[in-house]
């Protein structure tokens, strides 16, 4: 229900007021009970000339019922000088990083910031100039989608107080929120999906090894040949260098050039995915009829390739969406905000590109 036409807030008998007031009340705690979001409620203590006077006096209603009392405090501490949110992202040439930082984006617009995007660095040297970058103007916090797994990155944002998110890495993370995709079920449910289409030979093609996400990718396949009662050379790797379109075409001339080609591939991302199919189709091979392929992220362009591309969906927007509210609430209220770490669910949606009548 839109928050205009939710009820005023019940004021809450003594006893549970008293229950309440022995924990520190936050800022969630006052947009939950006003059926309003975080950015309205920061909008109201900080900006209240541009809210509705009915919002804004339903929202004061509830900061006088629960007690709330903000930490100025805390909020000098963590920098909030800025009305900025950074988003550093794996490679924004890969349209699901550009849909992340949209969802982080959306979030951020709630509470009336800007959001400034980085692209993960290549070396020591580009990691220090990103960092050197966002704690110069002070953001307000970051989300971190950058594939690092080794904490490289994110000592430093801890070193230098930078209150951040990981999104993008199914792990939970100690002392920072998380938001991540099943990747091993998403794994699980390409390589199901091609060997229900009668495939038995399949090739991985991966990207790097350093990234989780394609670990977890490649360990959901195994799974899905393991339970299928295939012996696990049915699943064949076919290791890229990058997650580009360039290195899948590398890949699809590599599948080309072997002696017994795999009757279909699952790509560890749609980039790879299509140049794969461009190396397949400039061979004059047909895709399905001759070899299946399913890509990982469900970008624009796979339902837009002149064959439909089977892809495994990953909610970007969501994710990234997520991620800026969980930031949101850890930067407003960071003396009483408890850690948490989201999984999203991928989805397989299947097209032309794996769908075939015989496999020889």
């Amino acid at each position: 229900m839109p928050a205009a036409q939710r009820e005023p807030p019940r004021h809450r008998p003594a006893a549970t007021r008293e229950a309440r007031a022995r924990r520190r009340v936050g800022i969630k705690d006052v947009a939950r009970e006003a059926g309003v979001s975080l950015g309205t409620v920061s909008n109201v203590l900080n900006r209240p000339d541009i809210v509705a006077a009915p919002t804004r006096q339903r929202v004061l209603d509830v900061i006088d019922t629960l007690g709330y009392v903000r930490s100025d405090g805390a909020r000098q501490l963590h920098g909030f000088t800025s009305r900025l949110v950074a988003v550093l992202v794996l490679d924004l040439a890969n349209p699901f990083f550009t849909a992340l930082a949209a969802g982080v984006e959306q979030a951020a617009l709630e509470a009336d910031l800007g959001v400034m995007v980085c692209t993960a660095g290549r070396g020591p040297a580009d990691e220090a100039r990103h960092l050197s970058l966002i704690t110069s103007h002070q953001v307000r916090g970051a989300v971190l989608a950058s594939g690092d797994d080794t904490g490289r990155r994110v000592a430093g944002f801890r070193r230098n107080g930078v209150p951040y998110v990981i999104a993008d890495q199914n792990a939970p993370q100690q002392g920072a929120c998380s938001v991540g995709i099943d990747d091993v079920a998403g794994g699980q449910a390409a390589v199901r999906h091609l060997i229900q289409q009668g495939h038995r030979s399949i090739g991985y093609v991966s990207g790097p090894d350093s990234l989780q996400q394609v670990r977890d990718r490649r360990r959901g396949a195994a799974i899905a040949v393991s339970m299928a009662g295939l012996p696990a050379e049915s699943l064949r790797d076919l290791p890229c260098p990058a997650l580009t379109v360039s290195a899948g075409k590398d890949a699809g001339y590599r599948i080309l050039g072997l002696r017994k080609r795999p009757t279909a591939v699952f790509c560890a991302n749609d980039l790879l995915a299509l140049g794969v199919m461009q190396a397949l189709y400039e061979a004059g091979l047909r895709v399905p009829e001759d070899i299946g392929v399913v890509g990982y992220d469900d970008i624009e362009f796979a339902a837009s390739a002149v064959v439909p591309l089977t892809s495994v969906r990953r909610p970007a927007l969501t994710l990234g969406r997520e991620a800026g509210r969980l930031l949101l609430e850890d930067t407003a209220e960071p003396a009483t905000h408890e850690h948490t770490h989201v999984v999203l669910q991928p989805e397989l949606v299947v097209r032309r590109s794996t769908m075939r009548t015989s496999v020889r």
